[in-house]
């Protein structure tokens, strides 16, 4: 019997990797399917997935685009929250002007969020001894460092980096040191997972 893992995703992560990976159309997949295909290619089973977004940033008032994505998001976070094996956890949206006057969106809270959940893990799920991290931040460092110190509990890296100047994903190495295993990313991840895949 394979050992059973909790999978946590950050979804503000996988959007822009997707689109990353899909010259820049975001890839849609089913979340539950790619927390089992990654544990299975740890040899783990997926216990539950851990979720984190945020709701589309809205203006005041909002506009009709942003009423519509709202409506949108609210559909699929109804949809997910009917599926037991999944926990939601929702920060907001900022939205902030970069130094070229570009309006970026940023995730806000989630870090925070993530990180109260993996350290409830021990009292909250006992048995679990590895568990899989979906994400490039390094505000997750001092509490692996402290589950894995305190609780003797595993963190297998799941993320995608690159060597390239200034790129959006250029991942710390500090991460990576402070997990027990890292796992690259690809394209095929997400492929394999995707919503109403038909078998070949």
């Amino acid at each position: 019997m394979e050992e059973e893992t909790l999978v946590f995703l950050d979804e503000g992560f996988l959007d822009k990797l997707t689109k990353f990976l899909d010259g820049g159309k975001r890839l849609k997949f089913d979340k539950f399917k790619f927390a089992e295909n990654i544990a299975k290619k740890s040899n783990l089973f997926c216990k539950h997935l851990f979720y984190y977004t945020s709701p589309p940033f809205q203006s005041s008032p909002p506009t009709y685009e942003q009423i519509i994505r709202k409506r949108g998001y609210d559909n699929f976070i109804n949809a997910l929250s009917g599926d037991k094996r999944i926990t939601i956890r929702q920060g907001r949206c900022q939205r902030i002007i970069n130094d070229k006057g570009e309006i970026e969106y940023h995730q806000k809270g989630v870090d925070i969020l993530l990180s109260i959940d993996l350290g409830h893990i021990n009292e909250d799920f006992p048995e679990i001894k590895k568990i899989i991290l979906v994400s490039s931040d390094t505000d997750f460092c001092p509490i692996i460092k402290d589950i894995g110190g305190r609780n003797n509990i595993e963190v297998i890296l799941y993320s995608y980096f690159d060597r390239k100047r200034n790129s959006k994903f250029s991942l710390s190495n500090e991460l990576i040191k402070c997990c027990s295993e890292y796992r690259k990313l690809s394209k095929e991840d997400f492929i394999i997972s995707q919503l109403n895949r038909k078998p070949n």
